[in-house]
């Protein structure tokens, strides 16, 4: 553990100024992230055409992401059973992404780098990819009909 300056000193003003720089992209990540989500509470997706219209789904194909604006609407709401219907799969990628901006913001506030083990980094890719491949073709048939929005 390294000792920091006091905030009144100016190594230490100089530390919490470098540290705000460090988090200045998770923050406006976040924050980006916070106002799109209050707008999606706010003007219903479901809708037709609140947010204008897909054209993968006006063809009759629902692709990975169909659903999505639907799900963060009604998980705002607290209906988790409805977000599952909208898109499961984006329902089952949130904890991982909140993990995932979690550990970005707490190891920029630390200062310390974000080091994936690189062993790991292009097989749970290409696991992701097959998974959102295998949902968007299961969804598209009529025996995961359920899966579609």
């Amino acid at each position: 553990m390294t000792a920091t300056a006091p905030a009144s000193s100016p190594a230490g003003a100089a530390y919490a100024a470098g540290r705000w720089r460090r988090v200045r992209g998770p923050a406006v990540m976040l924050g980006g992230l916070g106002l799109a989500t209050l707008a999606l509470h706010l003007r219903d997706p479901h809708e037709p055409g609140s947010w204008g219209y897909c054209p993968s789904a006006a063809l009759g194909v629902y692709c990975p992401g169909c659903g999505g604006l639907r799900a963060v609407n009604d998980l705002t709401h607290g209906q988790v059973g409805a977000a599952a219907s909208s898109n499961l799969a984006f329902l089952v990628v949130v904890p991982f992404v909140v993990a995932g901006l979690g550990w970005w913001v707490v190891s920029r506030w630390r200062g310390t780098p974000v080091v994936l083990p690189a062993r790991a980094v292009a097989p749970a890719a290409y696991a992701g990819l097959a998974l959102l491949v295998a949902f968007t073709v299961l969804r598209n048939l009529a025996v995961g009909d359920w899966l579609a929005p």
